[in-house]
């Protein structure tokens, strides 16, 4: 199956260079390009691709404003493309609010171009991409800019207690052979506990859930370092 792909960025050397780069893999297909995210919005509407790898800092509409829109489109435009944002800073607060607003994950400009290409095939299978080291400087920076939940939401009570574990173990950064291993159950066993709990939550990927995890009080900064 072929991966369409459109690239929404300002800089004409670094939509080609993306370009280019992707559409040498037999199995991405480049449908298109933008120079700021109003037009990385239309161009994704007429072209409906699979990926839209988008800029956080654009002219005219910024990436996540962009993001925002390609992820609840007003009534009757039904196409919802995975978003993978591209920036050339760390983490700062554009990129967690992207997450929020449920793009699939980030990723440095500066990345070496073999994991451009592993990042646009992640995402399109569904996947987050949030590396386990992401999460937590996520999770800490998250911290660092907000004040305290001071009470649990009560969305978690549609989840067991040991849904709940699973949960905290993925908000403190750990992958699923790690939580398994954390658990002493396979690892078949902690991926259906998280297919329930997304479902349950209505959580897109990993990278959501890391944020309801956070926002509902169920973890903390401070209880995450201690255990760290």
């Amino acid at each position: 199956m072929t991966i369409r792909v459109l690239v929404v960025d300002d800089q004409a050397m670094v939509r080609a260079g993306f370009a280019a780069l992707l559409a040498a893999q037999p199995d991405i297909e480049v449908v298109g390009d933008a120079a700021d995210g109003r037009a990385g919005v239309d161009a994704s509407r007429r072209l409906r691709p699979d990926v839209v790898l988008m800029d956080v800092r654009m002219p005219e509409l910024d990436g996540l404003e962009a993001a925002r829109l390609l992820l609840d489109p007003p009534r009757g435009v039904d196409h919802r493309p995975k978003v993978l944002m591209l920036t050339t800073f760390d983490i700062d607060d554009y990129v967690y609010d992207a997450l929020r607003a449920g793009a699939s994950g980030f990723l440095l400009k500066d990345a070496p171009p073999a994991d451009l290409i592993a990042a646009v095939r992640v995402v399109a299978a569904g996947d987050a991409l949030l590396a386990p080291s992401v999460t937590r400087r996520l999770i800490e920076e998250f911290a660092r800019t907000r004040p305290a939940v001071r009470a649990r939401s009560p969305r978690l009570h549609a989840l067991t207690a040991r849904e709940q574990e699973v949960l905290t173990l993925i908000a403190r950064g750990l992958a699923n052979a790690e939580i398994a291993a954390r658990l002493v159950v396979a690892e078949q066993t902690v991926k259906t506990h998280i297919g329930r709990i997304f479902t349950k939550l209505d959580l897109r990927d990993r990278a959501q859930a890391v944020i309801f995890a956070y926002e509902s009080g169920l973890v903390t900064a401070g209880a995450d370092q201690e255990r760290r």
